[in-house]
């Protein structure tokens, strides 16, 4: 079966190519390695066999940026695909993962250039949110996964006890906020959209347990006065290690997440 129908390759200036040649790196911050260990955990709860998989994940941010989780997830044995709307983060993903063989492309998650059906596993963690056009993308992502496939798909938590979006909202007024439009969900809500598409949603969870305030001072100071990690470190420690201790408060992360199954053809029509 053909995985790839047209990759549509754009140089046209862009808000996130400019962001991706301007931003700093945020690899090696503590708060980039809870991030890290919260998407680790992800996988090994929900996706416990990557052996042979083939892995469709949404955006290169964190491939260019953040976590490298894709580069975890072939050690696994998983067949990484991987795609951004920018093409400047396919080309630095693709730079970071110069050694391996990652089909990196770039497209819009709300066209995407894959047949139906075509794989095993998706992986969506701050994508869908920042296109108004977002339940185009969650139907996109169920299109493209194969039935009985799992997903895991992730927004910004309108819930969160930290008041991240509204934090948010403050920076956009003053136009302090890097990351453009945003928009969060509640964990039903999430559902909602993702059963709405035809997803089988079979639980809620999350990632990054902590003040959205914290992750952003941590990421500042790695940036810009290193020495201050040792202060925001510990801090950040705090929260992972609530993370692991305590995984009823995984659906109380700043990011919220649907486990979903895409049901086979006659399990749709049957409901």
């Amino acid at each position: 079966m053909e995985v790839y129908l047209k990759e549509e390759r754009s140089e046209k200036p862009s808000f996130w190519g400019d962001l991706a040649i301007h931003f700093p790196s945020l690899k090696g911050a503590p708060s980039t390695r809870y991030y890290f260990e919260c998407e680790q955990i992800l996988y090994q709860d929900f996706f416990p066999d990557l052996t042979g998989k083939l892995l469709l994940k949404t955006d290169l941010w964190n491939e260019a940026k953040n976590t490298e989780i894709l580069g975890w997830a072939a050690a696994q044995g998983a067949q990484p695909v991987g795609f951004d709307i920018a093409l400047d983060l396919v080309r630095q993903a693709t730079a970071v993962f110069g050694n391996h063989r990652f089909a990196f492309l770039n497209s819009d998650v709300r066209h995407l250039p894959f047949a139906t059906d075509a794989f095993d596993l998706l992986y969506s963690m701050g994508t869908i949110e920042h296109f108004p056009e977002y339940r185009l993308a969650a139907a996109e992502l169920f299109r493209v996964l194969k039935p009985n496939g799992t997903a895991i798909i992730g927004v910004p938590n309108k819930l969160d006890p930290f008041l991240r979006p509204l934090l948010v909202t403050v920076l956009s007024l003053f136009r302090l906020y890097p990351y453009g439009m945003e928009k969060s969900f509640t964990p039903a809500g999430l559902q909602q959209l993702l059963e709405s598409v035809g997803f089988h949603v079979m639980a809620r969870t999350g990632i990054l347990f902590m003040p959205g305030w914290l992750r952003m001072l941590d990421l500042w100071c790695h940036y810009r006065v290193p020495w201050l990690t040792a202060i925001t470190g510990p801090l950040v420690e705090i929260f992972a290690a609530l993370y692991r201790r305590f995984p009823a408060l995984r659906s109380h992360g700043y990011l919220t997440a649907c486990v979903a199954v895409k049901p086979a053809a006659g399990a749709r029509e049957s409901v």
